[in-house]
C-alpha cells in the first residue's frame, strides 16, 4: 500500500464529509491528492482569478480567506477545514483570496474526485448541500459530530443580538476639540459622541484626532463640531451582529450609535464599536473550538471553558433555544476533552498498546451538561491475550489518570462517586465490558439499575469507534434475551413520581446540606430522562442518548402517544434551561433551589413540567404492566 496515501487517509477519515466515505474510497480520494506547500503570506487563489479544477483541504498551518476590497478577513481555515469548493460547484471566478496566514500544508483534490466519490456519496452530498443552503462555514461544521445529522450545530451567532457600551462619553457641540480629547482620554475610550438634549449629532474618534488635527489641518481650540462625523448611523438597542457588521461595511464606518427607538431623534443609550463585534467573533463556538485546537497547555483550555461559561449566559440572556445551547457546549466539552486526551498520550513513555475508546457517560454522554460539574467517563479497549491484560490496564489506567487529572485544572471536579476512567472497575476490555453490562442486565437489583442508568447513556468522544459499537450491539443483545430487564428498568423509572405532596406543595429536601431546597435533577429532570431512555431501549433504537432527540423519535414512532411525548419534551428543555439558569445565577450546579427566591410565575412554570412526568409514568406503568409490583 502507498505510505503517503495511507497517511492522507489516516487524516481524511476523522473529517466531514470524508469520514462519510467507504474505506476503499477515500483511499482512492487520497492516491490522487497533491500536496501543496505554502510560505506564510503567500497566496494559492486571489478574487477574481478563473477558477482551478480543485479544492483543498487544510493538513498543517491556517489559510485565510480575504475579502479583496476591504481586506477584511472572512474566515479561517485550519486543520481539516475544506475550501475553494464553493467556487469549483458555481463554476464561477473566486470571490475571496486564499492566503496562507502561517506555514502551511494543503491537500488540492480535484473536480472529478468531487464528482466521482462525493456527489455519488448521499450523505456526503447531502451534509455539503445542506451546509451551502444554510450558508454555514465549513469551519463552524466542524464541530458537527459525524453520527448527527446534515443540520449540525451551526452556531448562528450572526444572528443574536450583540452587548454595546451602555454608558457612552458624550460631550455638547460647544466643546472645544483639546477638551474633548482630555474626556476622551481621562475615559479611556476611543469614541466621543457629541450630543444636544441627549439626541446624537455626531462622533469623533481616535482617527479624527490623527488625521485632523495631530496632521495641524484644523486647531485643537476650534469646537468639536468642526471634525466630527454626521449625520451619526443610529441603530436600536436589539442590533444583530450581523445587521452591525453591514451597516459597518456599508457605511465604511467603525462606530454605531444606539438609540431608544433606533433613530437619531431619540435619546442616546450606547454606542457599539468594531472591537466589540470582534469580541462576539473571538468568543463564538467556532472560534473557541479553532482555539482549543491551538492551545498547548491545559491553563489555556482552562480559559476557554471560561469563555465557553459567558458564551451561555449570553445565550440564556438573549433566550437562544436551550437545545442549541446545549449542542454548542458539548461539542465545546468535547473537542476540550479530545484535546486533552491528544495532550496526555504524547506524555505516556509508549504508544497505547492497542485501540480504545473514551466514553462519556451519564448527563455528558447525553450532551445535556450544560454547566460545570462532576466528571463522568469511562474507557474501554480493545481485547488483548490474557497475560498481557493487566499490563494492558495499567497503561490505560495511568493515561486515564493523567486526562481526569488534566479535566479537574480545566474546570471539571473529580467524580466523588470515583466514576472515572483512573477507576480500575471503569477502565476495561471489551469483553470485560460486555459480561459487565450483561451482569447488570442479567441480575437488575438496585445498584445494578442505578449503573445502567448511567452507563447506558455513553457517548463516543476519541478513540476507535468501532469498539463503541461493539459494546452498543452487546447491550441490546443481553436486553432481548432477558425482557424482564425492561420490567425492572420500568419500576426504577417510577421511583421518583411528580414532585407535589397532597396539597400540591413542592417536595423539597428534609435534612442535610440542602435541607428545604428542591432537587430539581432528582425529583423533576431524572424521571423525564428515565422514561426517555427505558421506552427507547424498549424500541430497540442504537442511535439516541440525548433525552430531547429520544422524545423526538419516540413521537415519530408512536403517533398515538405524541401528545404526551411533545408534553415530556417541552418540560424537559423547560427544565434544562430553567436549571441552567439556576446555576448560572448561583454560580453552582444548579441542581438545589431555594423556592423562596422563585416568582409566583416561575413556580407555576416548574409545577406544570410536572403533568408530563406523570403523564409518562402512567403510560410506562400501564405498557410494562407494573401496577402488580407497585
Amino acid at each position: 500500500m502507498n505510505t503517503i496515501a495511507k497517511r492522507i487517509s489516516d487524516f481524511l477519515k476523522d473529517f466531514p464529509p470524508f469520514n462519510m466515505l467507504h474505506k476503499d474510497e477515500l483511499l482512492a480520494i487520497s492516491k490522487a491528492v497533491d500536496i501543496l506547500y505554502l510560505e506564510k503570506d503567500s497566496d494559492l487563489f486571489i478574487t477574481g482569478a478563473p477558477i482551478k479544477n480543485q479544492f483543498y483541504v487544510v493538513k498543517d498551518g491556517a489559510i485565510g480567506l480575504f475579502e479583496e476590497e476591504t481586506n477584511v478577513l472572512v474566515d479561517e481555515c485550519d486543520e481539516g477545514d475544506i475550501f475553494g469548493l464553493r467556487a469549483l460547484i458555481r463554476k464561477d471566478s473566486y470571490k475571496l483570496t486564499a492566503t496562507a496566514l502561517e506555514e502551511s500544508i494543503v491537500y488540492s483534490l480535484s473536480s472529478e474526485l468531487f464528482e466521482n466519490y462525493i456527489t455519488t456519496n448521499p450523505e456526503a452530498s447531502a451534509y455539503l448541500m445542506t451546509s451551502f443552503v444554510s450558508n454555514t462555514r465549513y469551519s463552524e461544521l466542524n464541530l458537527q459530530k459525524p453520527n448527527q445529522s446534515s443540520e449540525g450545530i451551526q452556531d448562528f451567532f450572526e444572528e443574536q443580538s450583540i452587548d454595546f457600551s451602555k454608558n457612552p462619553i458624550n460631550c455638547s457641540p460647544e466643546t472645544s476639540i483639546k477638551a474633548a480629547a482630555i474626556i476622551m482620554t481621562h475615559k479611556r475610550v476611543g469614541s466621543i459622541v457629541i450630543t444636544e438634549k441627549n439626541k446624537p449629532l455626531g462622533i469623533i474618534t481616535d482617527k479624527d484626532l490623527r488625521i485632523k488635527i495631530a496632521t495641524g489641518i484644523i486647531s485643537i481650540e476650534e469646537p468639536v463640531t468642526k471634525i466630527m462625523s454626521f449625520p451619526v448611523i443610529t441603530y436600536p438597542e436589539n442590533i444583530t451582529v450581523a445587521e452591525a457588521q453591514i451597516a459597518m461595511l456599508k457605511y465604511k464606518i467603525t462606530h454605531l450609535c444606539i438609540t431608544k427607538d433606533g433613530t437619531p431623534n431619540s435619546d442616546l443609550t450606547g454606542i457599539l464599536s468594531e472591537h466589540d463585534i470582534i469580541v462576539v467573533r473571538e468568543n463564538n463556538a467556532s472560534a473557541l473550538v479553532k482555539e482549543v485546537k491551538r492551545t498547548s497547555t491545559t491553563k489555556q483550555l482552562q480559559q476557554i471553558r471560561k469563555q465557553a461559561e459567558q458564551l451561555l449566559k449570553r445565550y440564556i440572556k438573549q433566550q437562544i433555544p436551550i437545545v442549541f445551547a446545549s449542542k454548542i457546549l458539548s461539542a465545546i466539552n468535547e473537542s476540550i476533552t479530545q484535546k486533552i486526551i491528544d495532550q496526555s498520550i504524547k506524555e505516556m513513555p509508549t504508544p497505547p498498546p492497542t485501540t480504545f475508546a473514551w466514553l462519556a457517560i451519564g448527563s455528558q454522554g447525553r450532551e445535556e451538561q450544560l454547566l460545570l460539574t462532576d466528571q463522568d467517563n469511562a474507557l474501554v479497549f480493545n481485547n488483548v491475550d490474557k497475560n498481557n491484560y493487566k499490563k494492558t490496564q495499567q497503561y490505560f489506567l495511568m493515561l486515564s489518570k493523567k486526562i481526569n487529572q488534566k479535566l479537574e485544572i480545566v474546570g471539571f471536579e473529580l467524580c466523588p462517586a470515583n466514576m472515572m476512567a483512573s477507576n480500575p472497575t471503569w477502565c476495561l476490555s471489551v469483553s470485560q465490558w460486555e459480561h459487565q453490562f450483561k451482569k447488570w442486565i442479567i441480575t437488575p437489583d438496585q445498584d445494578n439499575l442505578m449503573l445502567c442508568t448511567i452507563f447506558f447513556d455513553f457517548d463516543f468522544v476519541f478513540g476507535d469507534k468501532n469498539i463503541v459499537n461493539t459494546l452498543s450491539e452487546g447491550i441490546f443483545k443481553s436486553i432481548a434475551s432477558h425482557d424482564i430487564f425492561l420490567t425492572y428498568l420500568g419500576l426504577n423509572a417510577l421511583k421518583n413520581p411528580p414532585p407535589l405532596s397532597f396539597f400540591r406543595q413542592f417536595l423539597v429536601e428534609r435534612n442535610g446540606e440542602h435541607k428545604d431546597q428542591f432537587d430539581i435533577k432528582a425529583r423533576a429532570m431524572m424521571p423525564l430522562v428515565d422514561a426517555a431512555r427505558l421506552l427507547i431501549l424498549s424500541k430497540n433504537i442504537k442511535t439516541h442518548n440525548n433525552t430531547i432527540v429520544r422524545f423526538e423519535k419516540l413521537v415519530e414512532l408512536e403517533p398515538q402517544n405524541k401528545d404526551v411525548f411533545l408534553a415530556c419534551l417541552k418540560a424537559f428543555k423547560n427544565l434544562l434551561y430553567f436549571r441552567t439558569q439556576q446555576g448560572l445565577l448561583h454560580n453552582d450546579s444548579g441542581r438545589f433551589i431555594d423556592l423562596k427566591t422563585l416568582s409566583k410565575a416561575n413556580r407555576l412554570e416548574l409545577k406544570s413540567c410536572f403533568k408530563a412526568v406523570k403523564d409518562v409514568q402512567d403510560l410506562i406503568q400501564t405498557r410494562f404492566k407494573l401496577s402488580q409490583f407497585l
